[in-house]
């Protein structure tokens, strides 16, 4: 018999030198209980979380804690169904009809996640007689939804206009629709896009532009809408799509538009139509943790106010960061064995960020990324810039 992981052999070999060189799996890291939003139980210690995208820290919002109790005692834990049979309860339609109010759109899809959000919206966008424009630096769930479309794919340097437009200039005579993908902050190095330069791009055109604000969705704006309105571009983005999973710590995915083709999207998005709903309870503590932040501006005020400090510290302690002050900082290391080495020091001194490692990295080098939160105080975030100054002096001893 042929053995069915064969394929995978270079992964297994990659995969059994990383971990015979790691006191612990990077990969299967346990947060035991969360002690606050700031603080877990990670092999029995309490840890400093820098690694879970809970930006504003609603992930243990008391608000909808209590909101989801209470429907899943009322409406049950499930719908059993996908939002074209029996899975569109009355939760559903008043959670889409409240986003696309707070975005000021006409319409709004809600996934089951953020990951389906992007499959399902791309691939009931485009065909193989389309052509997608991505940014180089997108993020896998862009990608998967591109193939799915099976649609013409067309990389641009990452956040490049100059590029971009040199792209779409030879599309000059193609006869299918012409889409343009961006990130608002891009998830592993924390950088903002120029989505307002990308508009009027995409204006001189003809071509459609979809942003995914996943990690830009109640961080950055003066509302929370994300880099599209602190650009002041809103109403050049033809599609924006983002994730419950970051800003309002739940889950699933949301696409909002003018575009009135949304009802036909409906019966052609797979990831839509093939998936259970999302249960109740979850719509209800997403519309809890929605009113949160909505409520509760100083939250952003306070994140940001986080994020240029922790960006500060570790540039101070000589750590390679990037240009770009957003929630997410990563640094960049050398090489894996030094990542790994880092990675763990952190964790056995109490910190916890993520280990991303090639061919996951923009330019295959490996990075330790933080993400920070409203929730995290100075203290926390002062201790944190310690303990890796204090590694990074370890390993240049």
């Amino acid at each position: 018999m042929i053995d069915i992981f064969a394929k995978h052999a270079a992964l297994r070999t990659a995969y059994e030198g990383l971990t015979a060189v790691s006191p612990r799996n990077p990969f299967e890291v346990v947060i035991e209980r969360p002690l606050s939003a700031t603080v877990g139980l990670i092999e029995g210690r309490e840890t400093l979380l820098f690694g879970t995208n809970n930006y504003l820290g609603l992930s243990q919002s008391s608000r909808a804690a209590e909101a989801a109790i209470e429907t899943a005692r009322t409406m049950g834990v499930g719908t059993t169904g996908s939002r074209i049979a029996n899975g569109t309860f009355g939760l559903h339609q008043r959670l889409e009809k409240r986003l696309a109010s707070f975005f000021g759109r006409k319409h709004c899809m809600v996934f089951s996640t953020g990951y389906q959000a992007n499959l399902g919206t791309i691939s009931a966008l485009v065909n193989k007689d389309d052509v997608l424009l991505l940014d180089a630096d997108s993020h896998a769930s862009i990608y998967d939804g591109a193939k799915l479309s099976g649609a013409q794919v067309i990389r641009f340097r990452h956040n490049d206009p100059v590029d971009l437009e040199k792209r779409l200039a030879r599309l000059k005579d193609h006869p299918g629709a012409k889409l343009i993908i961006a990130e608002g902050i891009y998830s592993m190095t924390g950088n903002v896009a120029p989505l307002d330069k990308f508009v009027d791009i995409k204006t001189r055109h003809g071509a459609y532009l979809m942003a995914d604000e996943a990690h830009s969705f109640g961080v950055l704006g003066e509302h929370g809408r994300g880099v599209a309105e602190m650009q002041g571009c809103e109403d050049g983005i033809d599609f924006i799509v983002g994730t419950f999973s970051k800003s309002l710590g739940t889950v699933g995915g949301y696409c909002v538009t003018d575009h009135d083709g949304v009802d036909l999207m409906r019966l052609c998005s797979r990831p839509y139509m093939f998936t259970a709903s999302l249960p109740p309870e979850i719509i209800a503590a997403t519309l809890a943790a929605l009113d949160d932040m909505e409520a509760r501006p100083e939250l952003r005020v306070k994140l940001q106010e986080n994020a240029a400090r922790l960006h500060a510290g570790l540039k101070a302690a000589g750590l390679q960061t990037g240009e770009h002050v957003s929630p997410v900082v990563a640094v960049t290391l050398e090489n894996i064995p030094q990542a790994v080495g880092f990675w763990n020091a952190l964790l056995e001194n109490g910190v916890y960020v993520n280990l991303s490692l090639p061919p996951a990295t923009p330019d295959n080098r490996p990075l330790l990324r933080c993400s920070v939160m409203a929730a995290h105080s100075a203290e926390e975030i002062d201790k944190a810039t310690a303990v890796f100054k204090a590694v990074a002096e370890h390993f240049q001893a």
